[in-house]
C-alpha cells in the first residue's frame, strides 16, 4: 500500500507540474485535466480495493470522466474551428 501511495504521489505531482507549466495550448491542459482526473480514478480503485466498499462509486466516477472527456473535445473543436488554432492568446476577447 506504501509503495502505491507512492507511486500515485509522484504521478499526481507530475500532473500538476505539467497542468501550471502548459500555458499555451488548450489541448495541453485538457490532457493534463484527463491524466489528473485518471490518478483519482486509480486512487479510487486502490482505496475501495484495501476497504472492501461498493464499487459503484467508481462506475459513477467513470461517467463523469466520460463526459468530462467529451466536453473537452468539444471545446477544443468549436474553439479550433472558430479561432483557427488552439493557442490560449488566441482566445482574446477582442476576436470574438
Amino acid at each position: 500500500m506504501i509503495n502505491n501511495s507512492m507511486y500515485l504521489l509522484v504521478l499526481m505531482t507530475l500532473a500538476f507540474s505539467i497542468f501550471l507549466s502548459m500555458k499555451t495550448h488548450l489541448l495541453m491542459i485538457l490532457l493534463s485535466l484527463e491524466f489528473i482526473s485518471l490518478i483519482v480514478l486509480l486512487s479510487l480503485v486502490f482505496a475501495m480495493n484495501f476497504f472492501v466498499y461498493d464499487f459503484s462509486l467508481i462506475i459513477y466516477f467513470i461517467i463523469v470522466m466520460v463526459c468530462e472527456a467529451v466536453m473537452g473535445l468539444v471545446l477544443i473543436t468549436l474553439l479550433v474551428r472558430t479561432h483557427g488554432s488552439d493557442y490560449i492568446k488566441s482566445l482574446s476577447l477582442f476576436m470574438c
